[in-house]
């Protein structure tokens, strides 16, 4: 199918996986806003969130309120930006919940998301600290 995302749940494409379910899979950003930003991905392939069955949207919110949860523990955050696009803006066509850490004064301004990369060996870091709390 070439989809990245299905890729990673295969285990098919390296990820820094830091939560696996049966039925979700939540990994490192590559391209966070923040370091620490999370993709939260139901393992089927779903392009859209109107797409998702019930017990998908299920999983896969609880997934992300419980990523949301542990990021303010692992990475010392005030708390975070959750979201989800459909269709418009969406860089790879299988939902995925954005799962964002946010300190006041961060300097995110609305949808205008700045993009960083992490210092070779730092994803794995990062990906460990939210681990260990999840």
């Amino acid at each position: 199918m070439g989809c990245t995302f299905c890729a990673i749940v295969a285990g098919e494409e390296a990820a820094h996986i830091v939560l696996s379910t049966e039925d979700v899979v939540a990994f490192l950003d590559r391209r966070p806003v923040f370091k620490g930003h999370v993709l939260v991905v139901p393992r089927e392939h779903v392009v859209t969130l109107p797409d998702l069955t019930d017990a998908q949207v299920q999983s896969v919110m609880t997934a992300a309120r419980t990523v949301a949860d542990a990021v303010r523990t692992a990475y010392g955050a005030q708390g975070s930006f959750v979201a989800i696009n459909n269709t418009v803006s969406q860089s790879v066509p299988h939902l995925h919940v954005h799962v964002v850490p946010r300190t006041k004064g961060d300097g995110l301004r609305g949808f205008f998301w700045p993009r960083t990369k992490y210092a070779e060996g730092e994803a794995a870091e990062y990906a460990d600290r939210l681990r260990v709390v999840l």
